[in-house]
């Protein structure tokens, strides 16, 4: 009897893990509970860094089969900011981002390999200036759960690094200035 009711019991376990819904979160905009952060090097002396004000996106995650979330990111690229006026201009012209041609970059996941501990890589397709490269963000679960207003959350952290010529940007600001790195802060609320 014992055997019967613990093979029922596994089988309802396993029926309803395989029924399991990812749930949806929308990236906290609203709160300011994230950011897109970038830096480069500065002639290889020091460093410029900004980030981008405007943008917003969504998480589909299921803790029981991380390998199908999504993410999907749309970012407004009028919106970059160095705390610099004069170089914001620059970088929103054709030199680099083309902002009034290219208004918006968008990231499309396209894999999540979860790894050990709250560590995964999400892969996906990033589309800046009109060209679509794949990249891979170097993930890190913070924290999933309740928030005190009674909602839910889930937040990441993640880096990656861009080449600046496979999106079309050829300024040249020195060998060091080739690449720029993106530190990402994501906190999803549910939906």
């Amino acid at each position: 009897m014992k055997k019967i009711i613990m093979s029922a019991i596994l089988a309802t376990s396993f029926s309803l893990a395989g029924n399991a819904i990812a749930t949806d979160y929308a990236i906290d905009i609203k709160g300011a509970h994230a950011a897109i952060n970038f830096s480069v090097s500065h002639l290889g002396y020091g460093w410029v860094v900004g980030r981008f004000n405007e943008f917003e996106g969504t998480i589909s995650y299921d803790p029981a089969r991380p390998a199908e979330s999504k993410v999907d990111v749309t970012i407004n690229t009028k919106s970059v900011d160095s705390n610099h006026a004069e170089r914001d201009k620059h970088l929103r012209s054709g030199d680099f981002l083309d902002a009034d041609k290219f208004p918006s970059a968008t990231f499309k996941s396209t894999t999540f390999k979860a790894g050990e501990g709250k560590k995964a890589k999400l892969m996906g397709n990033l589309t800046l200036r009109g060209v679509t490269k794949p990249i891979t963000i170097d993930l890190k679960m913070t924290a999933a759960g309740k928030d005190p207003w009674g909602g839910e959350r889930i937040g990441f952290k993640g880096t990656t690094s861009l080449t600046m010529a496979d999106y079309g940007i050829e300024f040249n600001l020195g060998p060091a200035s080739k690449t720029i790195d993106l530190d990402l802060f994501i906190e999803g609320v549910k939906q």
